[in-house]
């Protein structure tokens, strides 16, 4: 059974080379009401400040709010990628973080190369690998230039592998930042449907999205991120009601076929 709990998580960034009046300015400016000191005494930005919920096996999370709120950087603190400066985070289960196609490739090593890393990473048996790769291959449509750099490619064909990766290995929890769907016309909806299979494979969704509709869709908890910390925690259709003007919050069930 797969569980994701979140304890008291705060995280902050330190800030260089502030000594100039006019950045220090203008960081004030921006980042009111969310400026610390560290235990080196450096300014910093506190993006995250005590943030904490517990999801278990079935849980759909989404996560709502402006710019700068503090969604992405608690996704990308869930994966690894940032550590907390107090709190702690514990997962049970598998993990697969969908917050960039391109995330964990080298430039410098093929396509097929960078397949067999992934499939490495997660433990893969031989037989696993060359499943892996046939998959990869089949889905991205790349064909010869899997044999070449991943520096060569152009930006759609970098889009086109890491989405074929991510999405090839399905994961317990599965941390995603946005409804990420990308390419042209033809790969749109092979990326749809493979997507959304992986969504409904998980045992457990977070979500950061600026769609109401996407959120009401595929999730049954939200939470309001404001400031970096939690603003509201509940059901989409409550956190919503609060969040939204009454026009669009009415739009929005609309769209997603909910009655008001």
């Amino acid at each position: 059974m797969a569980q994701l709990i979140v304890d008291n998580v705060s995280v902050s960034f330190p800030l260089y080379h502030t000594e100039s009046r006019s950045l220090k300015k203008t960081v004030f400016a921006a980042a009111s009401g969310r400026l610390g000191e560290d235990s080196r005494h450096r300014l910093t930005v506190e993006a995250l400040r005590g943030v904490s919920f517990t999801l278990n096996s079935g849980d759909r999370l989404g996560f709502i709010g402006s710019n700068g709120a503090g969604k992405t950087t608690l996704l990308r603190t869930m994966a690894g990628i940032y550590e907390p400066v107090a709190g702690s985070i514990t997962l049970e289960g598998a993990v697969t973080a969908l917050l960039d196609p391109g995330q964990g490739m080298n430039p410098d090593l093929t396509g097929n190369e960078n397949i067999r890393l992934r499939a490495l990473f997660n433990g893969y048996s031989e037989a696993q690998i060359r499943q892996l790769q046939e998959d990869v291959a089949a889905f991205a449509g790349l064909d010869q230039f899997l044999s070449l750099p991943v520096r060569t490619y152009s930006s759609g064909m970098v889009v086109r592998l890491g989405f074929a990766m991510a999405t090839a290995i399905l994961p317990q929890i599965l941390l995603m930042d946005e409804w990420i769907l990308a390419g042209d016309a033809s790969f749109l909806d092979k990326a749809r449907h493979r997507l959304e299979t992986m969504v409904r494979g998980a045992e457990i969704l977070v979500l950061s999205s600026h769609s109401p509709t996407i959120i009401l869709e595929w999730c049954n908890r939200l939470i309001w991120m404001e400031n970096g910390m939690v603003k509201a925690d509940g059901s989409p259709e409550e956190v919503l009601a609060a969040y939204l003007p009454p026009d669009q919050f009415a739009h929005a069930l609309e769209a997603a076929g909910k009655a008001a």
